[in-house]
């Protein structure tokens, strides 16, 4: 199968892809790593792809559609695809649809995880970190056992910019716009399925699942 998860920052895109692939025996693929690995190969997309990052400039679609058509042609994507954090854009997921389609493997289902933005605000502003050790906590998740005190060196507790509220804001009103633009074009074409992202992740996974296997089995 070819997936694509979408979903906000903090929608725990990654978590889930990361179980889902080792489960269903799929290629796991997030842009950030493929770059990184066709960089490290020293592939001609990959130091095409250096290059601009370099600059702090976007990397073009079709170097990324090529990287992307170059990964999924090794041998242990055979059994299928996962995608995460790509496509981000209308454009990118055309040319995706097309290069896909020219190879007979078109996209099956793109699984959007959706978590209610209050929910992801309290993921995403959660963290803070001791400037001491390095060590990281969760107010929820996992916090310390002094609220704001590290428990290695009892050094008071620091938030990164990235975490802070209105930075975290600002960045899921950001991805929003793409997000739910991709939505829309994937649910004209017959492929979103749309998942609740709340509660504890093996729930999420359940329902992930369920939604792969209902796919596969219409297929």
């Amino acid at each position: 199968m070819r997936l694509i998860l979408l979903g906000l920052p903090g929608a725990g895109k990654g978590t889930q892809a990361k179980v889902l692939s080792e489960r269903l025996g799929l290629l796991h693929i997030s842009t950030g790593d493929m770059f990184r690995q066709a960089a490290a190969a020293g592939t001609e997309l990959g130091n095409r792809a250096q290059d601009y990052m370099s600059r702090g400039e976007l990397v073009p679609d079709e170097v990324t559609i090529g990287m992307l058509l170059e990964r999924i042609a090794q041998p242990d994507a055979g059994q299928g695809i996962m995608l995460d954090g790509f496509p981000r854009t209308i454009p990118q997921a055309e040319a995706l649809d097309v290069a896909l389609s020219e190879r007979g493997s078109p996209i099956d289902a793109v699984l959007y995880i959706q978590v209610p933005e209050s929910d992801l605000m309290t993921r995403l502003t959660g963290r803070w970190t001791c400037p001491q050790c390095g060590a990281i906590y969760h107010v929820q998740a996992s916090p310390p056992q002094t609220a704001g005190v590290c428990d290695n060196d009892q050094t008071q507790l620091t938030q990164r910019a990235d975490d802070q509220p209105d930075t975290v804001k600002a960045r899921l009103e950001t991805n929003r716009e793409w997000t739910e633009q991709l939505a829309s074009y994937y649910g004209n074409a017959s492929k979103l399925h749309a998942i609740d992202g709340t509660g504890d992740p093996a729930g999420i996974t359940a329902r992930l699942t369920s939604a792969i296997e209902s796919v596969s089995a219409a297929g």
